[in-house]
C-alpha cells in the first residue's frame, strides 16, 4: 500500500484550517481516511466561538477518524453524526453553537476492506476513485456549484434548505451528505482533495479530474499542491482567495 499526503496554508502567517489523516488497523485488511476543510470565519471574527478553526477541525477530524477505523458496525454517516455531536459537547457550554458562522467544515470520508470502499462527500472538497482500466471517477457534493449558476452564493444559504450543508454542530447534517458503496474490486487507488488543491481543476482548469488524479498517482500530492500555487501566481484575481489553504490525500490500495 502507497500513501501519501500533502498540505500548504493559503497565507504564511495564517494557521491552515485543513485536517487530514489515515488509519491503517492493525489487522492489515482495510483501512480509512478522512480530509476536512475548514470554514474560514469572517474578516471580522465573528463565530459566537471561543475556538478558532484549526481547534475544531482537529477535534472532528479525530473523533470522526476514530469511528470510521474502529466502528465498523456503524455507517459513515453515523460515524460523521457521532462525530460531529462529541465535538459539539467538547464546547457547548462555552460556545454558542446556534450561530450561522459557529466553527465548521467540509467533509470527505472513505474507508475499505477487502470487499468494498466506503465513501462520504459533504460540501465542495472532492474525493476520486480509480478503477483498475483507469477510469476515474469524481465524487462530489455539486450544491455550491449549482447555486452559483444562479447567482452569488450567500451566508444565508449556508446550512439551510435548498442550500449548502457543512459540519457544524448539528449532527443531522450527515444525512445531507453523498454516500455510497463501491465493490473494493472496483477501486485501485482513491484521492481526496479540500478545494485549495481542486482548484487545479475547478478554477484554473488546468486539466480534468483524470489528469488531476495522474498528477497525483505519478508525482505526489505535494507535486499537485506546487502546480496550484504556480497557477495562482500566475494568474491573480481569479475566483475566491488569492490563495487557500491546500491539503490532498492519494492512496493505492
Amino acid at each position: 500500500m502507497r500513501i501519501e499526503l500533502a498540505t500548504h496554508p493559503g497565507e504564511p502567517h495564517h494557521p491552515n484550517e485543513d485536517f487530514a489523516s489515515v488509519a491503517l488497523p492493525a489487522s492489515g485488511d482495510g483501512g480509512a481516511l478522512v480530509l476536512l476543510d475548514g470554514v474560514t470565519p469572517p474578516p471580522d471574527g465573528d463565530t459566537g466561538c471561543a475556538h478558532d478553526v484549526p481547534w475544531f477541525t482537529a477535534r472532528l477530524g479525530g473523533a470522526l477518524l476514530e469511528l470510521a477505523g474502529s466502528r465498523r458496525d456503524m455507517t459513515l454517516a453515523s460515524c460523521l453524526a457521532e462525530a460531529v455531536s462529541r465535538t459539539a459537547d467538547a464546547h457547548r457550554a462555552t460556545c454558542d453553537l446556534t450561530h450561522r458562522r459557529t466553527p465548521q467544515a467540509t467533509v470527505v470520508v472513505a474507508r475499505w476492506d477487502a470487499g468494498r470502499v466506503e465513501h462520504l462527500v459533504l460540501s465542495d472538497s472532492a474525493l476520486l476513485l480509480a478503477a483498475p482500466d483507469g477510469t476515474v471517477t469524481p465524487v462530489l457534493d455539486d450544491r455550491i456549484d449549482r447555486l452559483s449558476a444562479l447567482g452569488p452564493v450567500t451566508d444565508a444559504q449556508r446550512n439551510a434548505e435548498g442550500g449548502f450543508f457543512t459540519a457544524a454542530a448539528d449532527p443531522s447534517v450527515a444525512d445531507r451528505a453523498v454516500t455510497g458503496v463501491t465493490p473494493r474490486a472496483e477501486v485501485t487507488a482513491l484521492a481526496a482533495l479540500t478545494d485549495g488543491a481542486g482548484r487545479w481543476v475547478e478554477v484554473f482548469r488546468a486539466g480534468d479530474w483524470t489528469a488531476c488524479f495522474g498528477v497525483l498517482a505519478k508525482e505526489g500530492p505535494q507535486a499537485l499542491i506546487d502546480r496550484v500555487r504556480e497557477a495562482e501566481r500566475a494568474t491573480p484575481g481569479r475566483r475566491g482567495k488569492p490563495h487557500d489553504d491546500a491539503t490532498a490525500l492519494y492512496a493505492e490500495l
